[in-house]
């Protein structure tokens, strides 16, 4: 078995249409610890912030009020799409107009990491300006255009990976 040098990171965000105390969120309220469980027992997956939906000062930390947001790593783009879009999660997700207005800016991000470091959120809140900003790229890409694993920092950004390769989307597939 080989061992991962990266781990994919996944940010998402989200307006609220409600505060989670008002009873048009209580279904995503109600569902939210058994789809986190399901997360955590899922192939691929490596962590997840852990947040008290409770505490007002866990739901501030994004710095926006009323955005949700979740934080998450996993093995490989291919782990985290097939819990985002199988199963009990996909069926929540269809669901999510009734909880989350919609956003003129993208609602998440994907980068890598290298194995057994963490993100933080400041740096996936700035990784999403970047793909906002600038589209697709190894700082932060979509599921559409996923690229190899690699790591570079927001500090590094420029036209090469950390090995001095091309900085390209992966293939579809």
């Amino acid at each position: 078995m080989t061992i991962p040098q990266y781990h994919l990171c996944h940010l998402n965000i989200g307006p609220a249409n409600a505060p989670l105390s008002a009873p048009e969120m209580s279904g995503f309220v109600e569902n939210l610890e058994r789809i986190n469980e399901l997360a955590y027992s899922s192939p691929g997956f490596v962590w997840h912030l852990k947040i008290d939906i409770n505490n007002p000062a866990d739901l501030a930390l994004y710095g926006v009020p009323g955005l949700l947001f979740n934080l998450s790593v996993w093995e490989s783009v291919e782990a985290l799409k097939e819990y985002t879009y199988k199963g009990a999660h996909a069926q929540m997700m269809q669901r999510r107009r009734e909880w989350f207005g919609s956003m003129n800016t993208p609602n998440y991000v994907l980068w890598w990491i290298p194995a057994g470091s963490l993100p933080t959120l400041e740096e996936a809140k700035l990784r999403l300006a970047h793909r906002e900003t600038y589209g697709p790229s190894l700082v932060g890409f979509d599921f559409k255009h996923p690229f190899e694993p690699g790591y570079i920092t927001l500090g590094t950004v420029g036209s090469t990976n950390h090995d001095g390769s091309a900085l390209s989307p992966a293939s579809q597939g």
